[in-house]
């Protein structure tokens, strides 16, 4: 991969209130234009980010967001879309001026950090309007790094990427290998990776791209097949592989054709551990067993993407779920980057591996259904729940696979 993906990045947030300067902070940060500036309060209506290197932070994504005091029917619907935001980042600059320093900052400052979300206090606008005491006394009273800048000058926009390149250097994204935890030095990993509609042409889907640097990059060996070779693989090889992976769409084929011995996986289940909690997960699929006629499921996608004519979330899931239960189950569709739909309407929330984005979205994500009292899953547990081979799936993850002797074995459905 030439580019770091844009999930791998560090997300930065620039929040505060209308006509602080957040526009022209980011423009002076990056040393580009990337967003319009104008003296208009308002003129940054929805958030928009941008995937780029910042010297002294390294790959980045930066968001620019609206105001969060803008007001009316539209202001409100563009605060919160800001306040979505606040669940993709790993790091937020909350900025504001000197003289308009208030208790609406350090309310926000408050709610930031509330969220475990590291902050930098930066009061803009230096040139017209210094520091003062009491606001470096009230600044520091709120326990956040804080300095002073001056977008238009440029004054201590170099101190301040090095205050941001410090706390974000601090802050781990994700976990640094997708599988390396699982396999050592020359072992061999088998993808199966079946060409369906929805692969593009003439390349893989970013999942089975990762997967096959993060085993080069840990010295161990990748051996891709579809699934209709997997067998003739598996024969011709003279020792067993560490690990074998296959897409969730093929997993119960797979599971039948790889020895017992074999410890086996989907490429869903790995990231649904890289991106969250797979523990959340297999206890969320529980769901499931217990759904009934008129129960609403949420099938989450973190990108858009036309719909194949057989999708996976919107038609396969839904027909192995309803298949499974024999329930009359509704099935609802949020996709792209917000989320849109009230989780407190669901029974169940399945999500999509999230390779599209970060760990800190995800857990966001997971964290709201808890705040809701909804059980949440992913695509690869749900997948091999309803046919039956969850335990194996789960094999390479001794303390998950052990959640599945509490009650009723998960994915084994008489």
């Amino acid at each position: 991969m030439n580019e770091t993906p844009v999930a791998n990045r560090l997300h930065i947030g620039i929040f505060g209130k209308r006509n602080v300067g957040k526009s022209s902070f980011i423009n002076a940060i990056t040393g580009q234009k990337l967003s319009i500036v104008s003296d208009v309060p308002g003129t940054t209506t929805d958030p928009v980010g941008k995937a780029m290197e910042i010297s002294g932070i390294g790959p980045a994504y930066l968001y620019d967001t609206a105001g969060l005091d803008d007001t009316g029917e539209l202001g409100r619907m563009r605060t919160e879309r800001t306040r979505d935001i606040i669940e993709k980042i790993n790091l937020a600059v909350l900025l504001t001026t000197p003289e308009g320093f208030d208790a609406f900052d350090e309310g926000l400052m408050r709610e930031l950090t509330g969220k475990k979300v590291p902050v930098i206090l930066v009061f803009n606008k230096s040139d017209l309007h210094p520091l003062g005491k009491e606001e470096r006394d009230r600044a520091e009273a709120l326990g956040a790094p804080f300095l002073s800048v001056s977008s238009v000058s440029g004054e201590g926009i170099e101190q301040a990427r090095k205050v941001i390149a410090s706390v974000g250097g601090a802050i781990s994204v994700e976990s640094d290998t997708i599988l390396g935890d699982l396999i050592g030095h020359g072992d061999t990993v088998v993808l199966v990776v079946p060409i369906d509609l929805g692969a593009p042409k003439g390349r893989l889907i970013l999942p089975q791209v990762q997967v096959i640097r993060d085993i080069l990059d840990n010295d161990a060996i990748a051996v891709v097949a579809k699934e209709r070779e997997i067998e003739q693989v598996l024969g011709g090889m003279a020792a067993r592989p560490a690990l074998v992976v296959c897409d969730s769409q093929v997993v119960l084929k797979v599971s039948g054709d790889v020895p017992p011995d074999v410890r086996f996986t989907t490429f869903s289940i790995l990231f649904s551990r890289q991106k969250g909690e797979l523990a959340a997960f297999v206890e969320g699929v529980r769901a499931i067993d217990s759904l009934e006629d008129g129960d609403r499921v949420l099938i989450m996608e973190a990108c858009t993407h036309h719909p194949m004519p057989d999708d996976i979330g919107r038609v396969k899931i839904p027909r192995w779920i309803r298949g499974y239960t024999g329930k009359d189950v509704t099935f609802d569709t949020n996709a792209g980057p917000f989320r849109d739909k009230d989780m407190s309407r669901y029974k169940l929330v399945v999500h999509c591996g999230g390779c599209m984005i970060n760990r800190a979205e995800m857990t966001g994500r997971i964290e709201e259904a808890r705040r809701h009292n909804v059980s949440i899953t992913n695509y690869g547990i749900a997948i091999s729940h309803v046919h039956g081979v969850l335990r194996r799936a789960l094999s390479p993850f001794p303390y998950e696979s052990s959640l599945l002797e509490q009650g009723e074995p998960a994915g084994e459905h008489p």
